[in-house]
């Protein structure tokens, strides 16, 4: 074992230690929310993942937070339970009945999320269950792989998981909660306090999008001693790391095993640290005979040796390396001894008491009817993908779909096709042969048209119906977002509203349009005006602006606004309300052409909070053209382009609704000005501007007229 300073308890020791590898958790967690600002920049089609390098972060008592930070009486517990539980496993290594129970562990899956992809799936819980199931019971395919020096002892650990079918209540569940809090980014105690079951009657583990910098964590049983230490008892795992299927993968489907045996007691192989690979980690020892000694790996290097071993267990489940097959005998008889130890209160959960409490082993019944969807909004003509959810042993449907094809279905899974604009209720009946339940949920799905509102569109918020008379519509992924405020408006009294707050941080804020026709009138271009305000320097919130050609199923980034580039007032620590158009910004897409061109695309405005205050937006505006007349102006505009073609010289004429200042301006095919044709005050009528082409290469090119939040846009052929 490594030595520790005079004068220390071991648990105060490792509370210093820790100091360190906090503030790398802190940096990662830093880190985290830069990479999900990337990925809403590259595109939202995109399944986010949260790529962390596997990082463990065992037994560190720091992640407890308040529950010991203070309490030097609780340190001096968890030394004392440390001790204990060492001397009963030494005891039980000697106990000659030792081997003749087999374990049951009722589980408790608590998803923490905001509909992000934290938000996994009940199939993936489910494999992730079926994965701790093989690596505790010697059934990993390929465990009879291990370097032959390992072979004889790869271990049946006889410790089972089963997800729970009673919750605390008796009421029946499927083993899993889903609680929406953006504490999910945080996957700190405070996320543990949001749910959690008792820990004598179930393994609670929390999947979330953060694990505070690590791939997961735990505590060993000695470190939840007491009453005070239930709240931090049990797993914190980040999502991409449960089972081998959805945001997971198969080399990262061994972490939950790894964690669950580190909450059975079970130490790194290369002792009681978090960071294998230091020379100093031959002084450590993880207390098991028939491990050899180890520096510890984060590679499969399996014939990697160190600390003066023949041949090292890379491929035990307690190492880092990515290639684990198998516990050890030794490994099993501390695990064991923790199962049968009052520490942490291990004893009770596999008691048949608990295991009739909580439904494990009884006969599963139908207790709840759920089912998902991959799409709740589509397009005429598109399709669904329906999933059934329900719990407990179905083994039979009925589903009905109101204005779908086909109306019915009697599979677990079926897709279904929408061929009219409208809302449509879905219907599902599940039964076991004996018994059956129904559920039915209303206006459960929107089909919007393939042909959509035509252009130009012009949104100042100032109708009566508020949100519900237009095309947009606000969502969230917690609670309340966008919404009608009548305190601000750059054109009139109203405007839209995000109420923005330091607790707002991490969140998501939608606007979505229904389908807009730019077929006939492509290019097309999206402006808006926006306010908005930090509260100091260090907020990071970020506005984007994406389109869809295929009616929302994936969507393209055609604007971005972040940091400096999306304030348009000082930094206000009270709540922001813009005093007047000059704390208005104003904004507008390249053109949308080609192959978004379509009939059905959508647009949608993106929030991401910082931390920041209020943004306001107002006055969006769609506008396009058909095409260029013979005479060289565009239809639906009051633009002229003649010639057009033009080779040397073009001249362009425009009626300005009101005086006031004007932008004119020739871009490229991506929005780029290339031309400055005008800038500065015009006064009321027709205008006209002579643009001189030389040097232009040949192709095809915009004038863009901009006034007053109104965009006029012409084509113009370069010869």
């Amino acid at each position: 074992m490594q030595g520790k300073p005079m004068g220390q308890g071991r648990s105060q020791y490792l509370w210093n230690s820790r100091t360190a590898q906090m503030k790398k958790s802190r940096m990662l967690r830093k880190f985290s929310f830069l990479l999900t600002a990337a990925w809403l920049l590259s595109t939202l089609s995109v399944k986010a993942q949260q790529e962390v390098p596997f990082v463990c972060g065992a037994n560190e008592l720091h992640r407890m937070g308040s529950l010991v930070e203070g309490h030097p009486d609780r340190l001096q517990q968890i030394d004392q339970a440390q001790q204990d539980l060492e001397q009963f496993t030494r005891d039980w290594a000697q106990h000659p009945s030792r081997d003749e129970n087999t374990y049951i562990i009722p589980v408790v899956f608590h998803i923490i999320h905001v509909n992000g992809p934290e938000n996994i799936s009940d199939e993936q819980v489910r494999d992730a269950v079926r994965v701790m199931n093989e690596d505790f019971n010697k059934l990993t395919p390929d465990w009879d792989q291990v370097q032959p020096e390992f072979l004889d002892r790869v271990a049946d650990m006889e410790v089972t998981f089963k997800l729970a079918q009673l919750d605390p209540n008796g009421n029946c569940t499927n083993g899993i909660t889903r609680t929406v809090s953006t504490l999910t980014n945080a996957g700190d105690q405070n996320m543990k306090n949001l749910i959690q079951w008792p820990r004598n009657r179930y393994l609670n583990i929390w999947v979330a999008a953060s694990a505070q910098g690590a791939a997961g964590y735990s505590m060993y049983p000695s470190s939840v001693t007491g009453q005070w230490g239930e709240a931090a008892d049990g797993i914190v795992v980040l999502h991409s790391y449960v089972g081998a299927i959805g945001t997971s993968s198969i080399e990262r489907s061994h972490t939950l095993s790894h964690e669950a045996g580190h909450w059975l007691n079970l130490k790194h192989c290369w002792g009681d640290s978090n960071d294998p690979g230091l020379p100093s980690n031959c002084d450590m020892d993880d207390n098991v005979s028939d491990t050899p000694n180890t520096k510890g790996w984060t590679s499969c290097n399996l014939r990697g040796a160190s600390c003066g071993s023949t041949v090292d267990n890379v491929e035990n489940f307690m190492e880092y390396s990515y290639c684990s097959k198998m516990f050890t005998n030794g490994q099993k008889t501390r695990v064991h001894a923790a199962l049968n130890s009052n520490v942490a209160s291990r004893s009770n959960l596999w008691s048949p008491a608990n295991l009739a409490l909580t439904g494990v082993n009884a006969e599963p019944q139908i207790c709840e009817v759920e089912f998902t969807s991959n799409m709740r909004t589509i397009c005429a003509g598109q399709s669904i993908n329906f999933t059934d959810a329900s719990y407990n042993g179905v083994t039979e449907w009925s589903w009905s779909f109101a204005g779908g094809t086909p109306a019915a279905a009697s599979t677990a899974t079926t897709t279904v096709t929408y061929a009219e604009p409208g809302t449509y209720s879905v219907s599902l009946t599940v039964g076991d042969g004996s018994e059956s339940m129904t559920e039915t949920e209303e206006q459960y799905i929107t089909v919007l048209p393939s042909d959509g509102a035509q252009l130009p569109l012009s949104e100042s918020f100032e109708g009566s119906g508020g949100l519900a008379s237009t095309i947009w519509t606000p969502q969230a992924d917690i609670g309340a977002g966008f919404q009608v405020s009548s305190s601000a408006g750059y054109t009139g009294p109203h405007s839209l509203m995000v109420p923005n707050n330091n607790s707002n941080s991490g969140r998501t804020f939608n606007l979505i349009s229904n389908t807009v026709n730019v077929a006939a009138s492509s290019p097309a271009v999206i402006s808006f005006r926006y306010a908005f305000a930090k509260r100091n320097d260090s907020n990071n919130d970020a506005l984007y602006v994406y389109i869809s050609r295929d009616c929302g199923q994936t969507w393209s980034m055609r604007r971005a606004l972040g940091g400096d580039n999306l304030k348009t007032a000082p930094n206000t620590g009270s709540s922001f309300v813009p005093s007047g158009p000059d704390q208005w910004g104003y904004s507008e897409t390249p053109p949308i052409s080609g192959t978004y061109a379509v009939s059905d695309l959508r647009v949608k405005f993106v929030f991401q909070s910082g931390g920041g205050n209020n943004l306001w937006i107002d006055d969006i505006n769609i506008d396009g053209a058909v095409g260029i007349a013979e005479q060289g102006t565009v239809q639906g505009s009051t633009l002229s382009v003649v010639p057009n073609p033009a080779k040397d010289v073009v001249e362009i004429g425009a009626f300005l609704a009101t005086a006031g200042s004007v932008k004119a301006d020739l871009v490229d095919l991506l929005g780029r000005p290339v031309r400055e044709i005008a800038a500065g005050m015009q006064p009321v009528g027709e205008v006209r501007w002579t643009v001189d082409l030389a040097g232009l290469p040949a192709g095809l090119y915009f004038i863009r007229v901009q006034q007053a939040g109104r965009v006029q846009v012409g084509k113009l052929t370069k010869e």
